[in-house]
């Protein structure tokens, strides 16, 4: 069953309709509400196509700060001065890296998270996005100056500069991002499938661009200083972008002022015509923090879904297929050792992911109370043994592959890509249509934190997987 056109479809400020007449799949009632006048017209698909490259603009600069892997490597290891002699502890900064990123990023995500979720009515949501963005791009001008600096007599130094950068970075990303997908709940879906397309375009135009720069560049700093000003230009797009959208009649009119919601005493009958009353808790005050339970309730089935996808989406990318290595590695081609793991890795899971969520914008099956959906999500659990029995190497314990041909790690992964993209997208979309209009924007960020909790989940767990195999 695919959703109704746009022309045959009424938009409330944050449900899907069909029109009069038009028959009504049971998955659809839970995306019903009360129906409002007639929006104006998205001129030229204007908010889309901002919505697209806000989503953009949200992953690719942290995209880019983890894709400078040679860089940092470069920075971190002396190599101004290789004569010197090592420090066990720079040693230690070096090896173990990539997780010092790991926690630095994930920490301040969680913080920032709950942060944004408290500050949803205290603080405009423009506030929040542009003062994100601001953070972001001075952090990125920051690490352009010390792209040309010889770090080599203070690499302790710049290794503390750069957690700082990667946690500040991590946060201002995760409240530019919840923000701008809880802002989408006030728009019809369609919207909401445009930024997180964006997303994943974000990802792909990352995985292209570190592909390129492992076929071309010479030298570590300029493919680095490159990945930075391209961040810098796309951060200085979206702000452009986020003030054009603020002018346009079209989405002026699904951003219009909601008050807080109210919540009504036991003593206190809530209005015949209130349509959502019994989302709203007992109380007789209204509250500056949306109510959290009503939420978590009503978005209980999808949270499961959310978490679970990116659970499994986690915990195989890309700690167990960045390490399956082709059959025919001896050969010593190209193809076999330099580009086999970005090609079959990165770039044909990220554009897969694209894909799947693309393909959103014209069919949304199952619907948000559909046994098939989180059937599906869990169906991705066959996944595990599939890359498992792949060339994963080094293999300790478990020695035999199963699947003897380099194909086969390019049809899981992009059976893995297309699934998380479609399926984690449906349920994003159907988080904040399921809630009234004035909790919209706190479901986002709610929704949100499931993307968060599962790959946390998932990403502790890839490290227990790869000890087992």
């Amino acid at each position: 069953m695919a959703i109704a056109s746009e022309d045959d479809t009424h938009h409330s400020s944050n449900s899907t309709y069909r029109a009069t007449g038009s028959p009504l799949q049971p998955d659809q009632e839970a995306l019903l509400g009360k129906q409002l006048d007639c929006p104006p017209p998205d001129r030229c698909h204007a908010t889309y196509a901002i919505f697209f490259s806000l989503g953009i603009g949200s992953l690719l600069p942290f995209n880019f700060f983890i894709t400078a892997k040679e860089y940092w490597a470069f920075k971190l290891h002396n190599c101004s001065n290789p004569a010197s002699r090592r420090d066990p502890e720079d040693s230690d900064i070096l090896n173990y890296f990539e997780s010092y990123l790991t926690i630095a990023s994930t920490v301040p995500s969680l913080l920032c998270l709950v942060a944004n979720f408290l500050l949803v009515n205290r603080v405009p949501v423009r506030v929040r996005v542009l003062a994100s963005l601001i953070v972001t791009l001075s952090i990125f001008v920051v690490m352009i100056a010390l792209v040309k600096v010889d770090t080599s007599s203070w690499t302790r130094g710049f290794f503390t500069v750069t957690i700082i950068c990667m946690a500040i970075v991590s946060g201002s990303a995760t409240i530019f991002n919840s923000s701008i997908y809880g802002l989408t709940g006030s728009f019809p879906m369609r919207n909401a499938q445009a930024l997180i397309s964006g997303g994943a375009m974000g990802g792909t135009i990352s995985a292209v661009a570190s592909l390129v720069d492992l076929a071309a560049s010479s030298d570590v700093r300029d493919s680095a200083l490159a990945f930075f000003l391209t961040a810098v230009v796309f951060l200085g797009l979206c702000m452009g972008l986020y003030l054009l959208l603020l002018r346009l009649e079209y989405a002026r009119y699904y951003m219009r002022p909601v008050g807080p919601v109210h919540v009504f005493s036991g003593e206190e009958e809530p209005p015949q015509d209130y349509p959502h009353s019994p989302l709203v808790p007992p109380r007789s005050l209204e509250s500056h923090m949306p109510p959290l339970r009503p939420i978590l309730r009503k978005t209980a089935g999808l949270g499961f879904c959310i978490i679970y996808l990116f659970f499994i989406t986690a915990l195989i990318f890309p700690a167990i297929s960045a390490n399956i290595e082709s059959l025919h590695k001896g050969s010593g081609s190209p193809w076999t050792t330099k580009f086999f793991v970005p090609l079959t890795t990165f770039l044909l899971y990220n554009f897969a992911d694209l894909c799947g969520r693309q393909i959103t914008a014209w069919i949304q099956v199952p619907g948000p109370n559909s046994k098939m959906l989180p059937g599906l999500a869990l169906l991705r659990t066959t996944l595990i043994p599939l890359f498992v029995l792949c060339n994963y190497q080094p293999r300790v314990h478990l020695i035999t592959v199963l699947f003897q041909s380099d194909i086969y790690p390019v049809l899981f992964t992009c059976l893995l890509g297309l699934s998380n993209g479609y399926l984690s997208t449906l349920a994003l979309l159907y988080g904040p249509k399921i809630v009234p209009r004035e909790l919209a924007e706190a479901t986002g960020v709610v929704m949100s934190f499931y993307i968060f909790m599962g790959l946390m989940l998932g990403s502790a767990c890839s490290a227990l997987l790869e000890h087992l195999i």
